[in-house]
């Protein structure tokens, strides 16, 4: 049962016909827990915050699989505001985007003038700058594009995901870059032929690629709410005197609130995933396939007063 909630949700993630009717109206139904609000202002009031209490943000200006040249350049104009109102307000916290938010899907060359663009407002604010990764159809590509980019700008990473066979000779192949990498199991719906179907091999690999990075010598942040992940990443820098200056917890805004707090009081550097925009059902779907108890949350918070 829960499988197929997952499957649905993903499936419903997709469907810009609701995509479109989510833009119309609004943050309802649950969504406002996840997600930050749907301008820079609200955002940077959560930010502000979460600073308050010793939490690092990643932002993230909600949007992808963009259709035309001006809607990839409007979502990079946003970038810049966002950033420009981190320097502003001198905020603790990065950006983080997507690729087809930036024209992946268009060409190349769209998304790189408009990510050079994003990385040179960046680099005059001390904005640091992570690409996320999308479904495995434009993994490649965009570790291609991070590779690029990479020889220009110091302040950019992309994100790795343990579900996919590939994982390790990606990282593998990047260590020449000696990258920040954000490393996570995953959320797409992916076949059997290029991602692990269970579970236990999804962990499995995730605690190699941890283990791996981290030995590496490369910054790593541990995009989990596992506990287990975490734990296991304790011990692990334990046994080999990684300093906490190498690494970072990171959470998503509105989920484990409490342990993030416990993770930052322990001496851990922890940074909360805050996205906001108008295009927040994708993103939204994606956090109920995750977890059946975020799904009982909104049906909750949907019948209460």
């Amino acid at each position: 049962m829960e499988q197929l909630m997952r499957n649905s949700f993903l499936f419903l993630s997709k469907n810009k016909a609701l995509t479109k009717m989510a833009k119309k109206y609004g943050l309802r139904f649950g969504a406002s827990r996840f997600v930050a609000g749907e301008t820079i202002e609200l955002a940077t009031n959560v930010i502000k915050e979460l600073n308050k209490k010793d939490l690092c943000v990643t932002i993230d200006y909600l949007g992808e699989f963009v259709d035309t040249i001006e809607e990839a350049n409007e979502m990079a104009d946003n970038c810049i505001i966002a950033i420009e109102a981190i320097g502003k307000e001198n905020l603790d916290s990065q950006l983080s985007l997507k690729m087809t938010s930036m024209g992946l899907d268009i060409s190349d060359e769209i998304v790189l003038n408009n990510m050079r663009r994003i990385l040179e407002a960046a680099k005059k604010h001390g904005v640091f700058v992570t690409i996320d990764m999308e479904d495995y159809t434009r993994c490649q590509k965009t570790i291609e594009i991070f590779k690029e980019l990479r020889k220009e700008f110091d302040n950019i990473g992309t994100v790795i995901q343990a579900y996919l066979y590939r994982t390790v000779d990606d990282i593998t192949d990047l260590n020449s870059l000696s990258p920040n990498l954000r490393l996570v199991k995953g959320a797409y719906k992916e076949p059997a032929e290029v991602a692990f179907p269970e579970k236990k091999d999804v962990d499995d690999n995730y605690k190699k690629i941890i283990k791996m990075h981290l030995l590496n010598g490369n910054y790593t942040a541990i995009a989990s709410h596992d506990e287990a992940m975490i734990e296991y990443t304790k011990q692990l820098v334990k046994e080999h005197n990684i300093p906490n200056s190498q690494f970072e917890f990171q959470m998503l805004y509105g989920i484990r609130t409490e342990r993030q707090q416990e993770l930052v009081k322990e001496g851990y550097k922890m940074r909360v995933y805050v996205p906001y925009g108008t295009d927040w059902y994708g993103y939204f779907m994606r956090r109920l396939a995750e977890r059946p108890a975020n799904v009982a949350f909104v049906l909750k918070g949907m019948f209460s007063k």
